[in-house]
């Protein structure tokens, strides 16, 4: 994009030497510090981004100064499609329009142009920066939109997953209680009958009653066996669901430290942590700015643990919102624990202690 806005000047006629040099030192100050800000691009607004904007503002005015040209209106585009990023429409809207002033001003120190010319010089690039702006704030909407379906299409799935496993469980449980409660008391009063008519008949029809009555205790032992399993294999499955949950999210990058097939056996426990860490990466994603979020899940000492934490920018750690507040809250009514760390420019840390019946 730079070279295609120096192209014109190259092709000009030949400048003094010493605003050669001036010139050229503007172009490499702005190029250098736009790329500066692209590469702190996803943390800009956390940053001082008033000073990246004004040197490059400034290396605008100063390219039109040396040249007397119109390569500064060119250059203000540039940053009028930075501005709808870092700054709220009243501030892009005034950072354009002085923009616009100083390179009509300095468009002005050729003696070859007139007032009339600056103004529509100024007008003109006002108009073009607008243009600029417009365009940006489409993309920036398009890109937070986009970015905000395919979380919320990851919180989808995981909601899902972690339906789709409560309700295997609750089949599951359904079933071994049927097991149980039918088929195996029906066997042990089977059995139980067998039992008396080994006292009631003698011959050859006690060896089949015997054989019988076997057969029917080995059955009911299948079926405990059956109940047992059933019972003991039942868990949500949250590492599935937290990486569903994690999938769509493009930035900040999500580090994951789950145990393979970490499950948990109370459905409402499961749900509150998985929701504990949704809050915890929508916080990261809309208000830290942050480029890396680690987040652990463990269980020791019959304590479901999870602890999240990001790079960002921090904040204070009295400031709750509505969402970690309820988090808090529901976990007291399980009796676990929220804890959190943060100050500003040093990250924030959400760590959640929550006692188990059973966890496998």
């Amino acid at each position: 994009m730079l070279a295609l806005i120096v192209a014109p000047v190259l092709t000009d006629a030949p400048l003094q030497p010493a605003n050669y040099v001036g010139w050229w030192a503007a172009e490499l100050l702005f190029g250098g510090v736009y790329l500066q800000a692209v590469w702190h691009w996803p943390r800009l607004p956390d940053r001082p981004w008033w000073f990246y904007l004004s040197i490059m503002t400034l290396a605008a005015v100063a390219c039109s100064w040396f040249t007397s040209g119109s390569i500064g209106g060119m250059l203000s585009m540039v940053v009028a499609s930075l501005l709808p990023w870092v700054a709220p429409p009243r501030i892009g809207i005034s950072w354009m329009t002085v923009q616009s002033v100083l390179v009509a001003l300095a468009v002005l120190r050729n003696p070859e142009v007139n007032p009339a010319l600056a103004i529509l010089l100024g007008a003109t690039f006002l108009g073009l920066g607008f243009f600029a702006y417009i365009a940006s704030m489409a993309a920036r909407e398009l890109s937070l939109t986009s970015t905000e379906l395919s979380r919320v299409n990851s919180e989808l799935r995981a909601t899902q997953s972690l339906l789709a496993e409560n309700t295997r469980i609750a089949e599951r449980v359904r079933i071994a209680r049927e097991l149980h409660d039918l088929v195996g008391h029906h066997l042990t009063a089977l059995t139980l009958n067998l039992e008396v008519s080994t006292h009631l008949i003698e011959g050859k029809a006690l060896e089949h009653v015997e054989q019988a009555r076997s057969i029917a205790r080995l059955l009911l032992t299948d079926v405990r066996e059956v109940v047992s399993e059933m019972r003991s294999n039942d868990g949500v499955n949250l590492a599935d669901a937290v990486r569903m949950l994690t999938d769509g999210v493009p930035r900040p990058r999500i580090h994951l430290d789950i145990p393979d097939n970490f499950k948990v056996t109370d459905p409402q426990r499961a749900q509150v942590l998985l929701r504990c860490a949704q809050e915890a990466i929508t916080n990261a994603v809309r208000h830290s700015g942050a480029s890396n979020l680690w987040l652990s899940l463990h269980s020791e000492n019959q304590e479901l643990e999870l602890q999240v934490r990001d790079d960002g920018s921090g904040a204070s750690a009295e400031d709750l919102g509505n969402g970690l507040r309820g988090m808090r809250e529901r976990l007291r009514q399980l009796g676990g624990e929220l804890v959190l760390t943060s100050a500003l420019g040093q990250g924030f840390n959400l760590h959640v202690h929550l006692p188990m019946e059973h966890s496998v």
